[in-house]
């Protein structure tokens, strides 16, 4: 992207980025309320990861984040070109290389083309990250994005609480059908119609006595 799609040199790009957030703080500067900036620095999955971090602090050296007043570094792994463990790696390597790390929020952009998403994302958050940016059913760009619904119901799963209301997944699943177009798939994890449903005789037979037990 920096030859074929800007055709400029590496400090050139992030003389770039660093012009682009003074246009943004210049046309904040007098918005009564509050702005929070984000910066992504596209395809990081793909760049080096000492540029990535030369180009990320630039913007925060310009922004000058604060623990009160905090900005947003957004970390995508375009096309998802990473494996899970390949990207959280980066992630942390990004978490210990940003300046005013305390003042940044750490966020992560994973996509769906290897359908490893919501891997990328657990092992993202694992390595440091803070922020998660996802879709509802992972619907979005080419493969999909993150999947918030799986997400979520996964760390809750593990004793974390996703700070999201899940007590209405229907009703979501619902809306969000209806507004889309789009159907969900009936065997999606924790939504799909048929996630509450056993086949197998050996199964059933299981949650009848499960059932007995609990009552």
């Amino acid at each position: 992207q920096r030859k074929a799609v800007f055709g400029k040199s590496d400090d050139e790009i992030v003389a770039m980025a660093v012009d682009g957030i003074k246009i943004l703080k210049n046309l904040t500067a007098d918005f009564n309320g509050e702005v929070m900036f984000e910066y992504t620095p596209e395809s990081f999955s793909q760049t080096s990861l000492e540029f990535a971090a030369a180009i990320c602090n630039a913007v925060i050296n310009e922004v000058k984040p604060s623990k009160e007043h905090k900005m947003i570094i957004n970390l995508p792994n375009t096309m998802e070109a990473c494996t899970p463990n390949i990207y959280a790696d980066r992630v942390e390597w990004m978490c210990k290389h940003l300046n005013r790390r305390e003042s940044v929020i750490v966020s992560v952009h994973p996509h769906n083309d290897r359908g490893t998403a919501v891997a990328s994302a657990e092992m993202a958050v694992l390595a440091g990250a803070d922020r998660v940016e996802g879709t509802l059913f992972g619907n979005g760009e080419r493969a999909g994005n993150l999947d918030l619904v799986i997400f979520a119901f996964n760390i809750y799963s593990q004793g974390i609480d996703p700070k999201l209301s899940l007590s209405h997944i229907d009703e979501v699943k619902e809306f969000a059908e209806r507004i889309t177009g789009i159907a969900t798939h009936i065997r999606h994890p924790y939504a799909g119609e048929m996630i509450f449903t056993a086949f197998s005789g050996g199964h059933q037979d299981a949650i009848k006595k499960g059932l007995d037990t609990h009552k």
